[in-house]
């Protein structure tokens, strides 16, 4: 799909729109790269957040890290794209394509070696597209409590959106191969880590429930799609009565509708 204008309009409101030119007015777009079909750009709001836009034939798909979540896309991802539509950037994946194929194997080896020690997300999706195994919910759970306390360093609650997009990603990658329980495990990791610090959160409530939300609704299908033994399926349901009745209920209503979703479209 062409990125003009007209395109961009549709993608959002007016008022975001006018919002996202005058963002890129003022060049608080940081950086923007090109990867094949897919732009990653920064932009400096209240805080530095992430977008990316992949572009397909007739759809264009704009990811935000910010909290926004009214109608249509956010200012910070309508910059870029006005400034797509203004000044394509450089595709870098031929350049790449090109030096991978001159690339000796123990080089490639030696570099993907460097590059997973170094960055334990990209280890993560690693060992998800390539491995037979996950980390433990346990395992996790302290990924996501790492990220509620850097939050809370300068102050006693969380007063924004943590991005929350790596474990999505990385669970989507067991899911694709049919690794359901994996994929589970990340998903009660998310819905557990959000629950279980409500009280530290002190804004953004519309992002953690429906991230609390979107998580509930994926580890059902994972273990809907599991096929476990009954056993192991009143396990999975366990999982989320104990959660439905914490000493903060702020979402018990959310996991007692996972709970019932579970129950009815079992066919056991």
């Amino acid at each position: 799909m062409n990125i003009d204008e007209r395109t961009i309009r549709s993608l959002c409101t007016d008022v975001v729109f006018e919002r996202g030119q005058k963002y890129r007015n003022e060049e608080r777009i940081q950086r923007v790269e090109r990867f094949d079909d897919i732009v990653t750009a920064v932009v400096r709001g209240s805080s530095q957040y992430d977008v990316t836009v992949e572009q397909g034939e007739n759809t264009i798909d704009a990811r935000c890290t910010c909290p926004y979540d009214d109608a249509g896309e956010c200012k910070h991802a309508v910059a870029v794209l006005l400034d797509v539509a203004a000044d394509p950037p450089q595709d870098e994946s031929k350049r790449v394509r090109t030096l991978l194929q001159d690339a000796s194997s123990d080089d490639l080896h030696e570099f993907v070696h460097d590059v997973l020690a170094e960055h334990p997300d990209l280890r993560d999706q690693f060992l998800a597209r390539f491995g037979n195994g996950s980390k433990s919910v346990e395992e996790y759970r302290a990924q996501i409590e790492q990220l509620f306390d850097q939050h809370t360093q300068d102050y006693p609650a969380v007063t924004d959106s943590i991005d929350f997009s790596h474990f999505f990603e990385l669970a989507e990658q067991y899911h694709e191969r049919d690794h359901y329980l994996e994929a589970a495990a990340v998903y009660r990791a998310l819905f557990e880590g959000i629950n279980d610090n409500e009280v530290r959160i002190d804004a953004a409530y519309d992002h953690y429930s429906k991230t609390l939300q979107s998580a509930l609704d994926r580890y059902v299908e994972c273990i809907l799609a599991a096929d476990s033994d009954q056993d192991e399926f009143e396990k999975y349901i366990g999982v989320l009565e104990e959660q439905a009745m914490l000493e903060h209920p702020a979402h018990s209503e959310q996991f007692y509708r996972a709970i019932d979703d579970l129950e009815n479209r079992d066919e056991r």
